[in-house]
């Protein structure tokens, strides 16, 4: 009998471009490097992107178990699934709203999961089929919500939160990604993207802010080499938000659940 993950968490976005996927990847990471087993399901049915940026051979696909199951693919630890892993990288899946979210119930739950602590979702941007259909199949912990402090990307990122709580899923917080930027040259700080929108926006919902996250040229090449940037820059400022983002998120989970698991905190040495 199929094993269900003990958290089920989704990382949303009201809107595209704002680094959700890296995000997810990261973060998955990062919970596990505190000692959590930790799942990663790639939701965007129509673009994913989580192969690329795990690193995965194009060549990989999931063993299968019988007619029904799938095994994930696991890499550095992270059992994933992606319908990157199971269609060719180029292939456009022309589907209608019913089909793609009839291909997301299959990967969450004819997946062979095993003893996982946190399944992270990498949401699509928005709040349509796909985000309704996780809400009614699978019994989600909560969700956390990617922004960019822009106006224009706050705007979405609230439709996002309204969307979670209209379905009772409890928002555990906000991960302000491209809070900042700081010149490798010089050292000078600049907020491209405006600043505090992330924390405004929490004070109006009355949820906590995880992590504000720098722009960081690091992230995206790792990102796009497909390895983990905790293991290749663990002292990197924006490694650390990850980890920081991580150590909120499950103490957000062990407020909201007691019998969550113990509290991960984080210390300077």
């Amino acid at each position: 009998m199929q094993t269900q993950p003990k958290h089920i968490v989704a990382i949303a976005s009201g809107k595209g471009g704002v680094g959700k996927s890296t995000v997810t990847m990261n973060l998955a990471f990062a919970l596990q490097q505190q000692g959590l087993s930790v799942g990663l399901l790639d939701a965007d049915i129509y673009g994913p992107s989580q192969r690329r940026m795990l690193g995965v051979n194009p060549e990989i696909t999931p063993e299968q178990e019988g007619e029904k199951w799938l095994h994930p693919v696991s890499v550095g630890g992270i059992k994933a699934m992606s319908m990157a892993f199971l269609t060719d990288e180029t292939t456009a899946m022309v589907w209608r709203g019913p089909m793609a979210s009839g291909a997301l119930v299959q990967m969450l739950e004819q997946t062979l999961w095993g003893e996982l602590d946190i399944l992270l979702v990498d949401m699509p941007p928005g709040t349509g089929d796909i985000q309704l259909t996780l809400a009614q199949k699978a019994t989600l912990a909560g969700a956390v919500i990617v922004t960019t402090p822009q106006d224009i990307a706050l705007i979405d990122a609230k439709k996002g939160i309204e969307m979670f709580r209209k379905v009772d899923i409890p928002v555990l917080g906000i991960i302000e990604n491209m809070a900042t930027h700081v010149c490798t040259q010089c050292g000078h700080e600049e907020p491209i993207f405006g600043r505090g929108g992330g924390e405004q926006m929490a004070d109006q919902y009355e949820v906590d802010v995880l992590a504000s996250l720098p722009l960081s040229k690091i992230v995206r090449e790792t990102a796009d080499a497909g390895v983990a940037m905790l293991n290749e820059a663990p002292e990197d400022p924006a490694s650390r938000g990850f980890q920081q983002a991580a150590s909120a998120l499950w103490r957000s989970l062990c407020a909201a659940q007691p019998n969550a698991g113990p509290v991960i905190t984080m210390g300077d040495d």
